[in-house]
């Protein structure tokens, strides 16, 4: 759908989900000089902290009321399917937190919503914009990758867990580190090494049996046509460490991390003066990726994180599952 805006004006913005990443959102809309019109959230409390002048707690209600050009759904991981298409079919843009779904059936689903809309889909994979991810995508581009090592080695207790009835849940949540937290780092492997055909996976609960039904350990060799990489992520760990990501190729290595780039140990490009939106953690790529999007729609290009892209994380995540220390087609 093309938006053709008036010189200064801006898109009509609207929030589904007010937690914490729901207000990261509202605070790069802002910093972007986005026009918030509508905010939506089944808690009342949550609604009456933004000044925001239509406020909901149905969804639904929000988009069949109109005046929304683009709505950003930052709800609980099962949600989000049947959100996204909702909005799709009344012809609204989507820029939905990841991961895109928790299960096959509904990629297809938002696959099908995105094709047959005039609006434009996006999924946050917001780490593809940062400034290490980039300079090693595009340097990589044209080198021969044989290995890759992808470690995610955080902290999550029983206090972040109790933050929210939908967390640790396999029915909510979908699933526990790999599908919240890692996934992000899933996807920018398969973005710079290209999409894996098989994997062979563990998972299991190392430090938190008893408190939720998920995984907070997976370790997995993705396997590629030409490459082979190791994935470890955990949340088990004392306190949170920078997720790195080690490409081998030509006799070299280049190690990516969220704010600088290494060749063969050597730090050779270091990112200064970053703003990071929310935790440290969640990279400092939203404000980019949120701008992209706008353009994109404002403009009628195609957004490139969009419900085919996004499939390709979650589908590793869901062969990372499914394997159960068997090797399995992504």
């Amino acid at each position: 759908m093309l938006y053709l805006l008036a010189a200064g004006e801006s898109m009509k913005s609207a929030i589904i989900g007010l937690g914490v990443i729901g207000k990261v959102h509202y605070d790069t809309l802002k910093n972007q000089g986005e026009n918030i019109v509508a905010i939506c959230d089944i808690d009342e409390n949550k609604l009456a902290s933004f000044d925001v002048e239509r406020k909901y707690t149905d969804y639904k209600r929000m988009i069949e009321d109109g005046g929304i050009d683009v709505v950003h759904i930052c709800t609980p991981h099962y949600l989000h399917a049947d959100m996204s298409i909702f909005a799709l079919e009344h012809d609204v843009n989507v820029l939905c937190e990841k991961p895109l779904c928790i299960n096959y059936e509904d990629i297809e689903r938002i696959q099908k919503a995105q094709d047959e809309s005039k609006a434009t889909f996006g999924v946050c994979f917001q780490n593809r914009f940062n400034n290490s991810s980039i300079f090693a995508k595009e340097y990589l581009k044209d080198k021969k990758i044989k290995s890759a090592l992808a470690l995610v080695l955080w902290h999550r207790d029983a206090a972040y867990y109790a933050s929210g009835a939908w967390r640790g849940k396999k029915a909510t949540e979908g699933g526990g580190v790999c599908i919240n937290q890692a996934i992000h780092t899933l996807d920018l492997l398969q973005w710079i090494c290209g999409m894996p055909e098989r994997i062979e996976a563990s998972t299991e609960n190392v430090s938190l049996q008893g408190v939720i039904e998920v995984e907070d350990t997976a370790t997995a060799t993705i396997s590629g046509k030409d490459y082979k990489a190791t994935f470890v992520a955990t949340n088990a760990m004392q306190s949170d460490l920078p997720v790195e990501i080690t490409f081998g190729y030509d006799g070299h290595s280049l190690k990516m991390l969220p704010d600088e780039v290494l060749f063969d140990g050597e730090v050779v490009d270091y990112e200064k003066d970053v703003k990071w939106q929310g935790k440290m953690s969640y990279g400092n790529g939203h404000e980019k990726l949120i701008r992209n999007f706008y353009e994109c729609v404002a403009s009628g290009k195609k957004f490139e994180i969009d419900a085919y892209e996004a499939a390709k994380a979650i589908r590793m995540v869901l062969a990372i599952y499914k394997s159960d220390g068997c090797n399995t087609i992504v």
